[in-house]
């Protein structure tokens, strides 16, 4: 067997050679394993500009309908401005058409402004000869006569006002249906 001898250069270079390959890799592999020191990155910080020529919006999301019968009653001055609310929640409770109670109250009492006192009734509900139906409060009032037109009309076919005037007001000559007919186009929702 024959002995190598390695020139005494490469022992020397050998150390050199693998610091500067460390350093290097290390160079080269920014926060990687093989790192030899840990750095961070270099981060800036900067204030936000100032907000100019922003858009600001406010989104609502309340009911379209309770608006259009809301300003419905303030066009007319009724005192039922601060029941859109009920008709609305009455009309979903038992599934009428909701511009049902404002036109019908507004065919029969100009929205309230022609009632027997103290009766609460703008719809002419129950009404004829000497007989007058009577409420507690208008929500009462809203909430019955809505009831009344799901079990005793709709749920008999008669939804339209032609249909319910049969049974609501049989003497009519058609003018009552026409005339509710009149103010249900008026809080028709326009999008």
């Amino acid at each position: 067997m024959k002995k190598v001898i390695l020139p005494t250069a490469f022992f020397t270079l050998t150390p050199l050679v693998l610091i500067l390959s460390l350093f290097l890799l290390s160079y080269s592999h920014k926060g990687n394993v093989l790192s030899l020191s840990k750095q961070t990155p270099k981060i800036a910080f900067a204030a936000l500009p100032k907000a100019s020529g922003t858009l600001k919006m406010n989104i609502s999301s309340e009911d379209m309908r309770i608006k259009i019968v809301r300003d419905f009653f303030k066009k007319y001055k009724s005192t039922l401005t601060p029941y859109a609310d009920d008709v609305i929640e009455a009309a979903d409770k038992y599934e009428i058409d909701y511009r049902l109670i404002p036109a019908i109250a507004m065919q029969e009492s100009n929205l309230c402004k022609k009632i027997i006192k103290d009766s609460y009734n703008c719809w002419g509900f129950g009404i004829y000869g000497k007989k007058v139906t009577r409420f507690e409060n208008y929500n009462q009032a809203i909430n019955i006569v809505s009831k009344t037109l799901a079990m005793q009309y709709k749920s008999k076919g008669l939804e339209t006002p032609e249909q319910i005037m049969t049974k609501y007001t049989p003497g009519s000559n058609g003018s009552w249906a026409n005339g509710v007919n009149h103010f249900m186009d008026q809080l028709n929702i326009n999008l």
